[in-house]
């Protein structure tokens, strides 16, 4: 048991710590916060307008008349990692506002038996220590208003902490940058994250390392580097606002997500691959929210090596009074795609209510 163990614990450093340019690193920070805006997809980098902005597009957090804060849960896998989220937003003037949002993602409470076994072969569970594996994602934005009427841009600043338990942590940086435009009752937004591409620093605990690394013989010899890069990626909305008898709203968005590497999305090239998101709210005297969407379209490898096309359906639905809006989320209806389904519940308090 201690050598699989040790072995399976010495691959998890060495994957999240070999110097390279990765596809996928720091995934955690492209999950998603807010019900409202996961029911539809994320197709939201458009008409993002609160302080969920500082996640979506920080150009948005222009829009705010008052302090907004935001709480997010979720859980993944049978309910054995957590996802959480807290944001807080300003306005400054009538043409800038700042925001800062946390987000963890951890797995708690994993039993660490690498120390099960002694020297003399014998079992001492008392040597059994809990340790968790976490990543926190810390985000600064700044918005503001440029003199054309209807654009406005924002800049997060991110930090990123991954730990661990005491085998191994990292500290990363990267910078976002995001765009919106209005006309009439069309609206577009552009997101580039990382666009500095984000780095990692990986410390190893050399004396961690040390109790696993002849875990199997002539195996395991050497560190694992320390560095990884992750690479930009842009997100690009459309979204058109119908009205109908004053009382009933009809929101549509259309977002093209854009990896600058090749992937199984539904476009896929050397340059680039897209991925489309469609997202729909219903709107009732802005009151009752009822939402709707189509994303995570992918190309899926049969075992015949034939391909099939799938999609991530999701479905949500909101309620705000009087600056409290409370949002639930139910993602992957029907298991479409690999992830598994999620419920996800979200509130945000306009500060408004206490005035």
């Amino acid at each position: 048991m201690k050598t699989y163990l040790a072995s399976l614990l010495i691959l998890c450093i060495t994957l999240v710590s070999a110097q390279t340019t990765r596809k996928y690193s720091n995934e955690f920070m492209n999950i998603g916060v807010d019900a409202a805006a996961l029911g539809m997809s994320n197709a939201v980098v458009a008409t993002t307008n609160d302080v969920n902005s500082g996640y979506w597009n920080p150009a948005g957090l222009v829009h705010l008349e008052d302090n907004q804060i935001a709480l997010m849960h979720s859980s993944y896998f049978a309910n054995i990692a957590n996802y959480n989220y807290i944001a807080f937003a300003k306005p400054l003037d009538d043409r800038s506002a700042v925001g800062i949002s946390i987000i963890r993602f951890g797995v708690d409470d994993i039993l660490d038996t690498t120390q099960l076994i002694d020297e003399q072969g014998n079992v001492n569970y008392d040597n059994i220590n809990l340790f968790s594996a976490a990543d926190y994602g810390f985000t600064f934005s700044y918005a503001r208003k440029l003199p054309v009427e209807g654009l406005n841009y924002g800049i997060n600043a991110k930090v990123i902490r991954r730990v661990i338990g005491d085998f191994a942590s990292s500290w990363g940086f990267g910078l976002d940058l995001g765009i919106q435009f209005e006309r009439n009752d069309w609206q577009f937004g552009v997101m580039l994250r990382d666009i500095t591409t984000t780095f990692n620093a990986w410390a190893i605990n050399e004396e961690k390392l040390a109790d696993i690394q002849n875990a199997i013989p002539g195996e395991n010899q050497e560190a694992p580097e320390g560095t990884e890069i992750t690479l930009p990626k842009m997100q690009i909305g459309m979204s058109k606002l119908f009205e109908f008898n004053y009382d009933y709203t009809l929101r549509t968005e259309l977002d093209l997500n854009i990896r600058f590497a090749q992937n199984n999305d539904i476009i896929s090239t050397s340059f680039a691959s897209i991925n489309p998101a469609l997202g729909f709210e219903f709107g009732y005297t802005d009151m009752v929210f009822l939402r709707a969407g189509l994303g995570n379209f992918q190309n899926e490898l049969q075992i015949d090596n034939t391909e099939r096309l799938s999609f991530q359906p999701n479905f949500g639905v909101g309620f705000k009074y009087r600056g409290i809006q409370i949002d639930y989320a139910f993602t992957d209806i029907g298991d479409q795609s690999a992830a598994l389904y999620s419920n996800v519940f979200s509130v945000k308090l306009d500060f408004s209510i206490f005035r």
